[in-house]
């Protein structure tokens, strides 16, 4: 969340309450001069709160020092708690939230003995942003509440949109983004009305972020209103120059730089970002180091208060002295040890000064910070990126199908099948990509699943048999027969990285071979360790290159990528796995030689039955006839894609019938009968899963079947929950296509 605060204005109150604890018996003289003294009081405090809000601690520090040298004599305990309110705003704004929290909670103390109201608020408040900052939410809220309820017994509007503001922000924090802007969005207007132009400004940046944790639709416009915020807000900025919100907007401008793709604007203002907010920290630093003195002043003030204490407690009935005595002692205690800390942090911050370490390790954290962050944004656009290449990939291979069954030219269909290869190849690649991704960000779950490895890895090899003859390459496999036949560990992760192992070798073997050894090492209880070896005849990889080989993107060398192609992540994809399996791959080789990869796993031994199946073997044998005259619903935004998918169906003889959005998909549902429903994710309006959830509530019957160039593997559930029967990811293989449009309409028929 962004750093801006609320500047709380600590005179809300009428003049008239200044000079209320004056002694009756003063003579005129002596009041005008200290009627003047607490005039100048006053304008040190406001002083103070104005350069904290421009960054200016050096010229706040020596305000808030002028006015407790004023009010040190005078015996007000109003005055003394505001006194300690402008110190508790300094060092929140100088993110020293646990020194402002205990300074707060001292001044609520002093204020329920003064029994002000107007303060009480806005201490609570401050303890509310305080909390807020410190993760303590629950407590957070509760301040926020207790806050409030003054405001609202003392009919306070002007007082209760801070609340508002404070509220969004907690929610933000609490990662609810929605309920944060609700309330800062009743937070602006109420700070238009009563012209308060930086929390105006605040409201508004806080707001940008909180729309840019929303999920936008296909029209982005939680990012478009999240600039819109932006803009209002750094208008107000620069017409104020309130530097301390426009080092935040720096921030907040480089999360929507990413979101729309510009990485150039994003890097350069995060950097701009990081530079200030370093160039903060040594302010902070130095400021904090100067405030420290100025404890000693607070210190003085308490004792003060102590004083009146004691003056009031003498007037109670000889019955409480104990109790009066022990509380004081306690207080005394107290402030001992507050002055005792004082003294300590002084120490250190002076010690700081001089500690390169601790600078070196500041630097440390920036650039940890910086390279998450770089980290961050790279995730965010591969997976944006490679979402939105599936949709005109999708057009590509759609018509590369209906052209080549439209009986073309030889020359024709040459060319046709090298377009239809290169479809499926860049389709290849935005799935590694994906992988990688999805790797990198921790996201992958190990599945448990009995298995036959022998029939696992015979099946590799038979989808690999083809690129391997094109090699003019022998693939052989040497298999332990000791090993158990039922084995329970990821079948699917096993063969990513076996298919990725063996086709690398056979991609760099011309007129060799490529075996595929497995070997029993050890069986303990109810677990076998196993050596996995690919070894084949090919070029080889360097030395120099065996080090940086399972790196992403990388290659043995640009002579190689020229040759053989490729991009370098199936090697990077095989050592993320394995370390997500607990094993590590090892690499043996010499330039034309050939190469050796072999890794152990150990895999449990399985009790039941083995459910591991084959797609292939398997595979659905399609009765077209059946699909004949079948009635389809079309639910796709894309007119490209409509008339892709509709010819497709129509050359098998269905009827197709095509909707632009949900809520017309809904409407048609509603008033035809359809054999099945096509229906796509993102569109305007509704989205596929509302829709299909709509069409739920009077049919439980149609088969749906969501057609979508999103990425799925993460949301699978929440696609069942919807009401799908199955899902279809774009762009998709004609025959994986009809097969399970055939699997759901033969095995759930709709009632005629």
């Amino acid at each position: 969340m962004s750093k801006c605060t609320v500047i709380v204005l600590l005179f809300l109150t009428a003049n008239t309450v200044i000079g209320q604890n004056i002694n009756q018996g003063q003579q005129p003289d002596a009041l005008f001069t200290l009627q003047d003294s607490l005039t100048l009081f006053k304008s040190y405090n406001a002083a103070a709160s104005e350069a904290i809000k421009n960054l200016n601690f050096d010229l706040a520090v020596r305000n808030i020092s002028k006015a407790n040298k004023l009010i040190a004599s005078v015996n007000s305990l109003e005055l003394k708690a505001k006194s300690i309110l402008t110190n508790v705003q300094l060092q929140y704004h100088l993110q020293n939230y646990n020194q402002a929290s205990r300074l707060n909670l001292d001044a609520i103390k002093i204020i329920h003995l003064s029994k002000d109201k107007s303060s009480l608020a806005i201490a609570y408040l401050m303890q509310g942003l305080i909390d807020t900052k410190l993760s303590n939410f629950a407590k957070a809220e509760k301040r926020f509440k207790m806050s409030d309820s003054i405001y609202k017994s003392k009919n306070d509007e002007k007082g209760k949109s801070y609340i508002l503001l404070g509220r969004g922000m907690l929610e933000l924090l609490r990662n609810k983004p929605q309920v944060a802007v609700n309330y800062l969005n009743a937070g602006i207007t109420q700070f238009d009305e009563y012209d308060m132009k930086y929390q105006k400004a605040c409201a508004l940046l806080n707001k940008a972020e909180a729309l840019l944790m929303l999920d936008d639709d296909i029209q982005n416009t939680y990012l478009k209103d999240a600039e819109k915020s932006l803009s209002e807000a750094l208008q107000i900025i620069n017409d104020n120059n309130y530097a301390y919100l426009k080092v935040d907007s720096y921030k907040i401008s480089s999360e929507i730089a990413t979101n729309l793709g510009n990485t150039k604007n994003a890097i350069s203002d995060l950097n701009t970002y990081i530079k200030k907010t370093d160039s903060l920290n040594l302010i902070y630093v130095n400021a904090i180091a100067a405030s420290v003195d100025e404890e000693s002043s607070i210190s003085q003030l308490k004792q003060t208060i102590l004083d009146r204490e004691n003056d009031l407690l003498e007037k109670e009935n000889s019955e409480n002295f104990n109790r009066v005595t022990n509380a004081l002692s306690i207080a005394f205690i107290a402030i001992l040890s507050l002055l005792t800390l004082s003294l300590y942090k002084n120490n250190n911050l002076r010690a700081k000064a001089n500690g390169l370490l601790q600078d070196k390790n500041t630097e440390l954290l920036l650039a940890k910070e910086k390279a998450e962050k770089a980290s961050l944004a790279k995730a965010q656009f591969l997976s944006t990126i490679t979402h939105e290449l599936r949709t005109p990939l999708y057009a590509v291979t759609g018509l590369t199908h209906l052209l080549i069954e439209e009986d073309p030219k030889e020359h024709q269909k040459e060319h046709l099948n090298s377009l239809k290869f290169s479809g499926e190849y860049l389709l290849s690649l935005i799935n590694n990509i994906l992988d990688l991704n999805k790797l990198e960000a921790n996201k992958v779950e190990i599945e448990k699943t009995s298995f036959d490895l022998e029939k696992r890895i015979k099946d590799v090899l038979i989808a690999l048999k083809k690129s391997a003859d094109d090699k003019k390459t022998l693939l052989k496999l040497e298999y332990d027969e000791d090993i158990p036949q039922k084995l329970l560990g990821d079948p699917l992760k096993l063969s990513q990285i076996l298919i990725n192992l063996i086709g690398n070798s056979v991609k760099f073997t011309q007129n060799g071979e490529v075996t595929v050894r497995i070997k029993k090492i050890d069986q303990k209880n109810k677990t076998v360790k196993l050596n996995f070896e690919i070894e084949d005849n090919g070029v080889g990889i360097s030395k120099k290159k065996q080090k940086s080989i399972f790196e992403t993107f990388s290659q043995g060398s640009l002579q190689i990528n020229r040759k053989f192609g490729g991009t370098g992540l199936g090697l990077s994809i095989v050592k993320n796995l394995l370390e997500l399996l607990n094993s590590k791959i090892h690499l043996e080789s010499q330039l034309g030689k050939g190469s050796k990869f072999w890794f152990n796993l150990d895999i449990d031994i399985s009790e039941g039955n083995i459910s591991d199946s084959n797609n292939d073997i398997n595979k659905t044998i399609v009765d077209f006839s059946a699909l004949a005259n079948k009635k389809v619903l079309v639910v796709e935004d894309n007119k490209i894609n409509q008339m892709i998918t509709k010819k497709i169906l129509e050359k098998n003889k269905m009827i197709c019938q095509v909707a632009d959005n949900g809520l017309d998909a809904v409407k048609l549902a509603e008033q035809n009968e359809f054999d099945i429903i096509l229906m796509d994710i993102h569109m305007p309006g509704i989205s596929g899963i509302e829709a299909t959830q709509k069409i739920r509530e009077f049919s439980s019957q149609i088969p749906i079947i969501a057609l979508t160039a999103v990425t799925i593997d993460e949301n699978l559930d929440d696609f069942y929950k919807a009401g799908f029967n199955d899902i279809i990811p774009k762009p998709f293989k004609p025959e994986e296509f009809f097969e399970k449009i055939y699997n759901v309409i033969v095995k759930m028929p709709v009632d005629s």
